[in-house]
């Protein structure tokens, strides 16, 4: 009796991983005509929203180039940190724009394989660099902490910083601003933006973006549970990586 126990078992797994293919976001995108992409599109070199309505970025790249390969075209969503699991869950088939791997995101949705290692690092003004070299030195009275709203980067500073003054400021893409204005001494973020944002504002420098404050990766957010989908994105990303297509995209962008 054993051996038709095991035959129906297998029939069902079978039956099961069938279902599974027929209901991927895969195919649905493909029938759609588009990928549908969420983006807060303020983080350099990911995402970036321009006047004209459109987006430019590393990721930008990637899901146009992923939409290419699937036969589709790529329709990018604004959404923003604070509600971005909400638009990605409710709009969207993929979000992208330089998004931390998180185990609380995880909770709602999959993450494609990493596609880069990075890690917090501090930025400031280049004479206080010797000033915020760690977490201690950055957490004292005195001190003033700048982050956007609703992301890990805001995160990171709440769990570490207890003494410096927290201050969030809404728009990403002038935040780096404020401290060249002096309204705040530093401000905590993925060590690659801080290489590029010290290029594009002179008298701000990275703090040891080659040692960061704290592991992460990023990679981007994917439907829970869809693991057909999820194969095909994990593959495409290791292509796009041994052909070199990859490293050619985020060359342009850090340069």
């Amino acid at each position: 009796m054993r051996a038709p126990r095991i035959l129906v078992f297998a029939t069902l797994l079978i039956a099961a991983g069938a279902a599974a293919a027929e209901e991927s976001r895969l195919d649905a995108i493909q029938k759609s005509g588009a990928l549908r992409v969420c983006t807060p599109g303020d983080y350099k070199p990911f995402s970036v929203a321009r006047a004209d309505g459109g987006y430019e970025g590393l990721d930008v790249d990637l899901a146009q180039s992923m939409a290419k390969a699937l036969g589709v075209e790529a329709r990018f969503v604004k959404t923003s940190w604070p509600k971005l699991m909400d638009d990605f869950i409710d709009k969207c088939d993929i979000a992208v724009g330089g998004i931390s791997v998180t185990l609380d995101r995880q909770k709602r949705a999959f993450f494609s394989d990493a596609y880069m290692v990075n890690g917090k690092a501090p930025i400031t003004k280049c004479e206080n660099v010797g000033r915020f070299q760690t977490v201690a030195d950055i957490d004292k009275p005195g001190v003033t902490v700048i982050e956007n709203p609703g992301g890990s980067n805001e995160r990171f500073a709440r769990a570490n910083f207890k003494q410096a003054k927290i201050v969030i400021f809404e728009d990403n893409t002038k935040i780096f601003d404020e401290i060249l204005k002096g309204n705040a001494d530093v401000m905590i973020s993925e060590s690659v933006e801080t290489l590029v944002q010290q290029k594009l504002r002179p008298g701000l420098c990275a703090v040891n973006p080659d040692k960061p404050l704290q592991y992460g990766e990023m990679g981007y957010l994917l439907p829970r549970g869809d693991v057909v989908f999820k194969a095909w994105v994990d593959q495409w990303m290791h292509l796009a990586k041994a052909t070199g297509d990859y490293d050619r995209s985020l060359a342009a962008w850090l340069k």
